[in-house]
């Protein structure tokens, strides 16, 4: 990782830090916590009222997303769910929910203060079937094929390595697993130069990829179906959108590997003499088994 990308990711570490202990500390006022995000584009409005209400304030207060992909990902009892950047929980307490008993709903996150936030709104939730674990999204401390669902609120654009977090996601899904995300997303037309004028990286704004640049990212990483809806905007040209897209059924990627040039895997022309490895930096087999794929010809 280069000196700037890991001076960005310690920029973000520090602001959900402070957004954190911010919450925690306003939980001992008399009027509960102070919301870590007022911005009327992000945090817990974007939440319907029940939702809210049922949940500690604590979660709800340190909500920074963009949208709800509890909602996007339509979870179904018993599944089991991944929320990456999770934050002060709010979205895996929801999920818990959704999923029920039979259910488990992760959550990942890199920061402390984050994490114990976390842990004590899952405590006050009396919530059983959740997990929260500490790792970056570009390298997620879960065994390949663990979920059924991934989700995410307005984390992956604050990624520095993109690829890596599409990979990883690929990675921990089962076949036939999907992702229901919701993140900041550019109009094409937009630069990275002209994305930056208009808010910095730790604000979400800086760091989020086009429309077409994040479609064609979760294409590498193997994944199909891939839908990208706007819902509203953040900055001009910038918008949260909702993210969908599937990990191919096995028997569909063994299909698909026959004679396409399509990537699969993360490698292009996946299974052919021609192959290659999506990522330049990686191995054809390096990506296959970063991906869980189990085209290994």
């Amino acid at each position: 990782m280069s000196e700037q990308s890991t001076d960005l990711r310690e920029t973000v570490r520090r602001r959900y830090a402070a957004a954190a202990v911010k919450v925690t500390e306003g939980g001992a006022a008399c009027c509960g916590p102070e919301p870590a995000e007022t911005d009327e584009n992000f945090g817990s409005t974007l939440y319907a009222a029940d939702e809210r209400d049922a949940l500690p304030a604590e979660a709800v207060a340190a909500s920074l997303g963009c949208g709800n992909p509890t909602a996007v990902a339509e979870l179904r009892e018993g599944e089991r769910v991944l929320d990456l950047g999770s934050g002060g929980g709010i979205d895996v307490l929801l999920s818990a929910r959704r999923v029920g008993p039979t259910g488990k709903a992760y959550g990942v996150d890199m920061t402390d203060e984050m994490l114990a936030l976390a842990l004590a709104n899952a405590e006050k939730a009396g919530a059983t079937n959740v997990e929260f674990l500490k790792g970056t999204i570009e390298s997620v401390p879960l065994p390949a094929a663990t979920v059924d669902v991934v989700i995410s609120n307005c984390v992956i654009n604050l990624s520095v390595d993109k690829a890596a977090v599409f990979a990883e996601t690929f990675r921990v899904l089962r076949p036939g697993g999907r992702i229901g995300v919701s993140d900041v997303v550019a109009d094409d037309a937009l630069t990275p130069g002209q994305r930056a004028e208009r808010g910095d990286h730790v604000g979400c704004i800086a760091g989020a990829l086009s429309f077409a640049e994040y479609r064609a990212g979760l294409r590498a990483a193997g994944f199909t179906g891939i839908e990208i809806v706007p819902t509203h905007p953040v900055a001009d040209g910038m918008h949260s959108a909702i993210i969908r897209a599937t990990k191919p059924a096995a028997a569909d990627a063994t299909a698909g590997a026959s004679g396409t040039a399509d990537t699969c895997c993360g490698v292009n022309a996946c299974c052919t003499p021609t192959e290659s490895a999506a990522d330049p930096s990686r191995t054809v087999t390096e990506a296959k088994a970063a991906s869980g794929c189990g085209c290994t010809g």
